[in-house]
């Protein structure tokens, strides 16, 4: 299809008052309908099935209750809104009208089309795949950064090297120790995974290494520990960030070593374990603050594998939609059959901040929910519509995690803005509402790469 136009389907509806059609319509296709008044728009929304939907929102354009009604009479067209305020209430409104995306308004047709082209190049409706047996979402999908994982994943498999997994949580660590594992010749023993940030410090040295009878109040029987159950095998220690400067310093004995001393013992005892960690921290960082043992890092990153989040291998977000919609349908006897286009654009546009678990979680809750054989965009609980994770019915939904760090939210919130706005720094700088010379600053301050954001968008 050529960019200098989009053709195909029923053609684009739009209301957009006040906007310059020369600069926009090149964006729409060679067939939009203009409407010029809300009267002419909710008429003409009748008419035909529209290939997508363009809607001022708010000032001369419609309020949000019309928006909903739209929503409501199509709910199978991919819907965009435009907006000159792109305040928070804004984007709530669009988020609630299950709204592929809020545009600035006025704009220019590259930008209409760079969002529309993708969406009017599908099909009405995005056909779910024979389900996989495997339970492996990191296995779905073909970006250049998920490519890179899988090759060294396969040329490092066979060896007992240590392998230290680093990424965003909900990212797939687990999935790679467990495919490291799998393809090794130590696939028929024990894979032994620890989450060193759920035990406490003091037990865990016993979880790791073993103690003896009466080592301690409550040490009624002998434990081999977590090493001694994985000899032969993997020991996954994830969440290794977390674990003690003490403890650091005992694990790397025994790594340079071989021989695990366990709590009331006198000897050691030789263990073949591979070790495979993971963490979703800056080791390094920790390290420049005291936190980390720099000669432990190295011991565990002989080789480093680097998981990216979601929100930077785009192209497989969809493929692992229809995955795990595909899995979920069989496991829950749904006979789903299809995305819609809509749908779709939604989920591939969403920032998805916690990664391919959120993923997997928003894709079963869409398969038990919808009505049909179609998941629609309404069907995906994403953002604003996402459940409350916390048991009081009371609590603010702070939209994240409420274990992270202010820093951490910061850090978030800014890069789904710059991702919204394409890496466009002043338009980011007002939805944030501070001085571009600020937004620079923190940009450089979190480490962003706008560049590598605007040429991904």
């Amino acid at each position: 299809m050529s960019r200098s136009g989009l053709s195909g389907g029923s053609g684009v509806l739009a209301f957009l008052p006040g906007a310059d059609r020369e600069a926009v319509e090149g964006g729409l296709g060679s067939n939009p309908r203009w409407c010029e008044t809300a009267g002419d728009f909710l008429a003409a929304l009748t008419e035909r099935h529209w290939a997508a939907i363009l809607l001022l929102l708010g000032d001369e354009g419609v309020e949000t209750a019309v928006v909903r009604r739209v929503a409501e009479a199509a709910p199978s067209t991919p819907l965009f809104l435009a907006s000159r305020e792109t305040s928070v209430e804004r984007v709530l409104a669009a988020e609630r009208a299950g709204a592929v995306a809020l545009l600035p308004h006025p704009t220019e047709a590259e930008r209409i089309r760079e969002e529309l082209l993708p969406i009017l190049q599908e099909p009405g409706e995005v056909p779910v795949p024979v389900a996989a047996e495997e339970d492996d979402g990191l296995v779905v999908g073909s970006s250049p950064a998920l490519m890179e994982v899988f090759r060294v994943v396969a040329r490092v498999a066979p060896t007992a090297a240590t392998v230290l997994i680093t990424g965003e949580s909900g990212t797939g660590k687990e999935i790679v120790a467990r495919s490291l594992h799998t393809q090794s010749d130590r696939a028929k023993r024990a894979f032994v995974a620890v989450n060193c940030a759920a035990i406490p410090d003091t037990l865990l040295e016993a979880e790791l290494f073993g103690h003896e009878k009466g080592a301690f109040t409550g040490a009624v029987t002998k434990s081999e520990g977590r090493f001694g159950r994985a000899h032969g095998g993997t020991l996954f220690l994830d969440e290794i960030g977390e674990m003690s400067l003490s403890l650091q310093a005992k694990l790397l004995r025994v790594l340079e070593s071989g021989e695990v001393e366990r709590l009331g013992s006198d000897g050691t005892v030789r263990v073949d374990t591979r070790v495979v960690a993971a963490t979703n921290r800056d080791l390094a960082g920790q390290v420049a603050a005291g936190r980390f043992r720099e000669d432990l890092l190295f011991r565990l990153a002989v080789v480093l594998v680097e998981l990216p989040p979601l929100r930077e291998r785009r192209e497989d977000i969809l493929p692992l939609a229809l995955h795990f919609t595909s899995r979920f349908a069989r496991s829950h006897g749904r006979p789903m059959t299809s995305l819609s286009r809509e749908a779709a654009a939604r989920a591939r546009n969403y920032p998805w901040p916690g990664n391919v678990r959120e993923l997997r979680n928003v894709m079963d809750r869409a398969v038990l929910l919808a009505r049909g054989g179609v998941i629609r965009s309404g069907d995906l609980k994403v953002g604003a519509h996402a459940p409350r994770t916390s048991p009081r019915s009371d609590a603010p939904d702070p939209g994240y995690a409420a274990t992270l760090s202010l820093r951490d939210v910061e850090g978030r919130h800014i890069r789904a803005v710059l991702e919204r706005t394409r890496g466009h720094m002043g338009e980011a700088a007002e939805i944030l509402g501070i001085h571009r010379n600020t937004m620079t600053m923190k940009v450089r301050d979190h480490g962003i790469d706008v560049r590598a954001i605007a040429e991904g968008a």
